[in-house]
């Protein structure tokens, strides 16, 4: 398939139409015609499912914020599963590319010819096998399929991803499944690990909005501060951060508990602050924090321990 652009458009290949659960349509129906395109008139959802079913989409033209959101995603919204489509089509763009490209991508790749505007979304350049054009894949395809080449100076060390290019990505490590750890070696941007079952983050850094947001299972680590709304809507695992809490913290979380300093924290009713186990003392002993410095941790969280 093969779109022309003569301006930037937003959300091309969104799996989520700008999160249509939460509009309704008002910002964005599916059925809309893609606007400026030149010669054809494609809908929002003709990109989606031809890339659903396996087709690339190459696009010529510049391309507006949110490219290939939640590419590969069989969304549970539309009936799906939640899990990654193996064979998903790939993007070509044949020009610059907006903001928040590949937003809790897990599948699929996204070839661009021309620039990339930060921050990035869940995705990391690998080696490319088209002439011309940077590669990129999910992060989070990445850590269920190592098998492709990371560009320096990203590497595996030890076992573990290291990002240390020094870019700044949402959605880091969005849906991961696997017992895996990714260490990021800078910031990170919105939603740190959100939807995470599986595998611990490492940010030597500081995070943005809802880090942790919707995590069931697993481990973020932000070794830095946390913007407002960490552990919002979380279900399981465990989010630790050893600087500042923004506010927020815990808003409609139903289980897993959050681990951050005391009196630098406003927890949403009915988030109550704990003592910290003997697990809790043991992880924070793990990133350099011991003896009396555990004094100035709490553990945040919505059932009282028996």
């Amino acid at each position: 398939m093969e779109l022309k652009l003569n301006k930037a458009v937003d959300c091309i290949g969104d799996f989520t139409y700008n999160f249509l659960w939460h509009h309704k349509g008002t910002k964005l129906n599916p059925t809309d015609r893609i606007p400026s395109q030149v010669g054809t008139s494609y809908t929002y959802e003709d990109i989606v499912e031809a890339l659903r079913s396996g087709e690339d989409v190459h696009i010529k033209g510049n391309v507006g914020s949110r490219l290939g959101s939640s590419l590969g995603v069989d969304l549970c919204y539309f009936g799906g599963n939640g899990k990654e489509i193996a064979e998903t089509g790939s993007i070509i763009v044949d020009g610059d590319v907006g903001s928040y490209m590949g937003m809790s991508m897990v599948s699929g790749a996204i070839y661009v010819r021309g620039e990339i505007k930060e921050p990035l979304g869940n995705v990391v350049e690998v080696k490319s096998d088209l002439e011309g054009y940077k590669k990129f894949v999910s992060l989070t395809w990445l850590l269920h399929h190592p098998e492709a080449s990371l560009l320096e100076p990203n590497e595996y060390r030890g076992g573990e991803l290291v990002l240390k290019d020094g870019l700044v990505r949402s959605t880091l490590a969005a849906r991961c499944r696997a017992p895996v750890r990714i260490r990021v070696q800078g910031d990170t941007g919105i939603s740190t690990g959100i939807l995470m079952r599986n595998g611990t983050i490492v940010v030597e850094g500081n995070a943005g909005m809802n880090t942790g947001a919707l995590l069931n299972g697993g481990s973020v680590v932000i070794l830095g501060d946390a913007a407002e709304f960490t552990g919002v809507e979380m279900r399981s695992g465990v989010v630790l951060v050893t600087g500042k809490c923004k506010g927020y913290v815990g808003a409609k979380m139903t289980g897993g508990h959050i681990i951050c300093r005391m009196r630098m924290t406003r927890p949403v009713p009915p988030v109550k602050e704990r003592a910290l186990t003997g697990e809790d003392i043991a992880l924070l002993s793990d990133f350099g924090i011991s003896g009396v410095f555990v004094m100035n941790y709490r553990r945040y969280e919505i059932n009282k321990r028996i």
